[in-house]
């Protein structure tokens, strides 16, 4: 994902000299060194300064430009938070924030490096969007997306790198602010967003093993959240599963959940994510998620136990 982003901005910034990409300490900035080289005077690296790289951005943005504040999503968020609340939120200026590695992906870097709270914080900033796709094809769509939109500040969560195609063959296009069924079914209806899209798939193939129609949705758009989609998944299925790389609190789980109860939906709802805690796990990803409760053993024994 991070590399198909960076080719998608460089090939957007040859075609569009607006696109400007400000780093905060990602040296030689990684997969974005083909930018940097062929356009040195849209690329700023500004060292651990990560107010600094909000701050630029909305500068830029004031006069006319598309600027990327990009760098590992706890830094790209939490460190300059008060800049992007007042200098891109409360102006609502065109910047994208772009967080690498969302939820736990830097697993062995330890909770300074673990976003588990983004998405929450995220979506709480007003005129903030937030999107999060789920494989190499969704974020190159979601970047496009970026590139040329005039609605105002985007928080784009992106995994790190070996996230496989999930999308190729999905029944949806990409739609800003809109559910993406990548197939559907009568039955069960799976939730999700972000790389951790594929154990979502995961536990989606054990309950067809089981018999079962499985829908598999990417809800790439957190906010705003197609909220009539989501009403239709709830009254069409009768269970609706939500899998979510993120904290319980804050999240898809609470947003699905409080629309089926505004809406009388009939189904049952289980909705998995990151426990509230640090876990001090030193593993992979997929270990440390497992750690979490979420892998696909966990949650189709928990969903069998809850039928």
């Amino acid at each position: 994902m991070r590399n198909t982003f960076a080719n998608t901005i460089y090939e957007a910034g040859r075609r569009d000299d607006r696109v400007v990409v400000v780093v905060a300490d990602i040296s030689p900035a990684g997969s974005m060194q083909k930018f940097r080289e062929e356009f040195p005077q849209r690329f700023i690296n500004v060292g651990l300064s990560e107010q600094a790289m909000i701050g630029l951005c909305a500068g830029m943005a004031l006069r006319g430009l598309r600027p990327f504040a990009y760098t590992i999503a706890t830094f790209a968020l939490f460190r300059p938070f008060e800049f992007v609340r007042d200098d891109l939120c409360y102006q609502n200026l065109p910047v994208t924030v772009v967080g690498i590695g969302g939820g736990v992906t830097y697993s062995t870097l330890g909770g300074t490096h673990h976003a588990q709270e983004d998405i929450a914080v995220a979506c709480a900033i007003p005129n903030m969007a937030v999107i999060a796709p789920c494989d190499p094809r969704e974020t190159r769509e979601a970047a496009l997306w970026c590139t040329a939109q005039e609605r105002g500040p985007v928080y784009l969560r992106l995994g790190k790198a070996g996230e496989p195609d999930m999308t190729s063959a999905a029944v949806d296009p990409f739609v800003f602010g809109k559910l993406r069924y990548l197939r559907r079914g009568t039955d069960v209806c799976v939730l999700s967003y972000g790389p951790i899209l594929k154990l979502a798939a995961d536990l989606a193939a054990r309950l067809e093993a089981q018999g079962e129609s499985v829908s598999l949705v990417s809800a790439h758009t957190l906010k705003p959240l197609d909220v009539e989609g989501v009403r239709l998944a709830l009254h069409g299925h009768r269970r609706v599963i939500v899998v979510e790389e993120t904290a319980p609190h804050g999240g898809l789980g609470p947003r699905v959940k409080e629309i089926a109860w505004d809406t009388k939906a009939p189904c049952r709802i289980d909705a998995f994510a990151l426990q509230d805690a640090f876990i001090h796990l030193y593993g992979s990803h997929a270990e440390l998620l497992a750690a979490h409760g979420l892998d696909p053993a966990t949650m189709s024994a928990q969903v069998g136990r809850e039928g």
